[in-house]
C-alpha cells in the first residue's frame, strides 16, 4: 500500500498529483499532504490530479471533500483531474462529482 504526491502547477494553478492508493493505511499521509497543500495555497484555485491514483476508499473521499471545504472557506476551490472512467464512475456514485468540478484531463482543467 503505497502513496506519494507530486507537486506541480498547470495554467498557473497549483496542482497536487496523488499517486498510488488512498486507503486506511495511507490516509494519514494523504490527509497531511492535502491539508498542507490547501494551507500553503490558501485563497487559490487548486487541482488534485488523480491520473496516477489506483484506489480511493471512502475515508479518502471524505478527506478530499473536507479539503475542498477548507479551500472554499479560504476563498479558493479544488477541482479534480480524473482520466480513469472507473474512478469517475465512483465519484458519480458517491456524489463527489456533484460537489467538486471533475475534469477528464489535465488539458481540460
Amino acid at each position: 500500500m503505497e502513496f506519494a504526491t507530486l507537486l506541480s502547477s498547470h495554467n498557473g494553478k497549483p496542482m497536487l498529483g496523488l499517486v498510488g492508493e488512498i486507503d486506511i493505511a495511507t490516509v494519514p499521509r494523504c490527509s497531511d499532504a492535502i491539508n498542507k497543500f490547501v494551507t500553503d495555497n490558501a485563497g487559490t484555485d487548486l487541482l488534485l490530479d488523480f491520473s496516477h491514483l489506483t484506489a480511493l476508499d471512502d475515508t479518502g473521499l471524505g478527506i478530499i471533500l473536507g479539503a475542498a471545504g477548507r479551500a472554499r472557506n479560504a476563498g479558493g476551490d479544488i477541482a479534480l483531474v480524473v482520466a480513469d472512467e472507473r474512478m469517475r464512475q465512483r465519484l458519480d456514485i458517491t456524489g463527489l462529482s456533484r460537489a467538486l468540478r471533475v475534469h477528464h484531463s489535465i488539458n481540460e482543467a
